[in-house]
């Protein structure tokens, strides 16, 4: 018996006592069950009697006795025990949990699917961790929580979109950029810059890729020029590492959407114009 067919019967066994006369109180349209703090006091507990016992004139105990006679009953329930002011503390019998991984397994990857969520768009945006350094353990963390609820909304029926907002655009990349350039050069990191070795690894990556094309030594150019060309290649570098480590981790994406690309393509600038 799974928690929603639990909830299903308790509100059956509530509709029941109401349809009979023995209570009289709206029937909630979902009733919530929870694992008890303790796991000796049973498998599940509810609080629906002491939802309902004032609207029904009668104290919550009472209640929740007459419930538990009529949820006693129910077939994959072996107890129901009133404990405290009112709660309702379920045992199931070990053969519903039997009965539950039978349907676990005969269903397979279908177990659990619905069509709540059918006919919805779902755009969710993740991870988006800052190009300017390798994916860190926060980075990680919000990776495991978004592709988690990424696969919970498509088991509801939604079309989902995984997009990661790649912040390209702005003063942290021409900090990154001014790192890799005066590391280049055995420079110390610029004051606001950034350090640590993945700075001097791509530096190195960046000049070794521009003479394997046939192209000058990024560092025999104007600052300006030499600059931008660390900028570009880096980023990319530093992108393709993220992108790699995600898919290691076994989440990867429908979308990547760049930040200089907005601004490239004028958009902010319209967008500021039109506020204006």
């Amino acid at each position: 018996m799974t928690p929603a067919e639990l909830s299903a019967a308790i509100r059956a066994c509530l509709q029941a006592a109401v349809d009979a006369g023995d209570l009289s109180v709206a029937v909630p349209a979902d009733i919530r069950v929870e694992r008890p703090k303790q796991r000796e006091h049973g498998d599940w507990s509810t609080n629906v009697a002491l939802q309902l016992a004032k609207q029904a004139g009668r104290p919550p105990r009472e209640v929740a006795s007459l419930l538990a006679a009529r949820l006693g009953e129910v077939p994959g329930i072996k107890s129901v025990d009133v404990a405290g002011p009112g709660f309702l503390n379920v045992v199931l019998d070990a053969a519903a949990a039997g009965e539950l991984a039978r349907a676990i397994v005969e269903a397979g990857a279908q177990y659990g699917q619905t069509d709540v969520g059918a006919g919805r768009s779902v755009n969710l945006e993740f991870v988006s961790a800052n190009p300017t350094g390798p994916l860190h353990l926060g980075g990680t963390r919000w990776a495991a929580v978004g592709d988690s609820l990424a696969r919970i909304l498509a088991a509801t029926g939604a079309r989902v979109a995984r997009e990661y907002y790649f912040n390209d655009h702005g003063a942290q990349i021409d900090r990154f950029a001014r790192s890799l350039l005066a590391r280049a050069k055995g420079e110390p990191a610029p004051e606001d810059g950034y350090g640590g070795a993945y700075i001097d690894d791509i530096a190195a990556r960046v000049i070794a890729d521009a003479l394997a094309a046939g192209e000058p030594d990024p560092r025999t150019l104007p600052d300006a020029d030499a600059q931008e060309v660390f900028r570009a290649r880096g980023v990319d570098l530093m992108f393709a590492e993220i992108k790699s480590d995600l898919h290691e981790f076994r989440v990867d994406f429908d979308v990547y959407f760049h930040e200089d690309d907005l601004h490239g393509s004028g958009a902010v600038e319209r967008a500021i114009a039109r506020l204006r």
